[in-house]
């Protein structure tokens, strides 16, 4: 059976309670706050900038990417959500979300997660697949929630990594 052609996913998509679009430079300063959270080396305003500015581009060139979640009503940023190359690849990409810990367990990353599967859907892709840390019982619920299924498990110097997969 031939491959169907894959095109661009939607960079501009709105749930019941939540916006997700494309990064603007100005969304830096959220950016360093969530990598801040996470423990993570918060990078200078420029470098952030500058990151931003890339995924931008590769957006355009790939065709997927990580967009940004903004609840509708009140207007904020509390996290990201969208399909990236990272361990996998273009044609089966994997998706990728992370919200400000004041967000959680309130059901946003399932709603963000839902319209970035819907827009994988769209593009005619067959395949999505998820890495997540062994420890991240939340992010394991977002997936069984959405058909993923655990695959197997690869280690590093972080310890487990569980992939998981969603045939579309």
């Amino acid at each position: 059976m031939p491959t169907p052609c894959i095109i661009p996913m939607s960079f501009a998509l709105q749930t019941e309670r939540l916006t997700l679009s494309m990064w603007e430079v100005d969304d830096a300063v959220w950016y360093r706050q969530l990598l801040a959270e996470r423990g993570a080396t918060r990078p200078t305003v420029k470098a952030a900038r500058a990151k931003l500015r890339d995924l931008r581009n590769r957006a355009d060139e790939s065709g997927i990417s990580l967009l940004t979640i903004r609840r509708r009503a009140e207007g904020d940023f509390i996290g990201y959500c969208g399909l990236i190359v990272g361990r996998s690849s273009w044609e089966e990409p994997e998706i990728a979300y992370e919200l400000f810990r004041h967000a959680h367990r309130k059901g946003y990353a399932t709603e963000a997660a839902a319209a970035i599967l819907d827009a994988a859907i769209a593009t005619h892709r067959r395949r999505l697949w998820s890495t997540v840390r062994a420890w991240n019982a939340a992010s394991f619920r977002v997936l069984d929630k959405l058909g993923f299924e655990r695959r197997h498990s690869t280690w590093d110097d972080r310890g487990e990594l569980v992939w998981s997969v969603r045939d579309l």
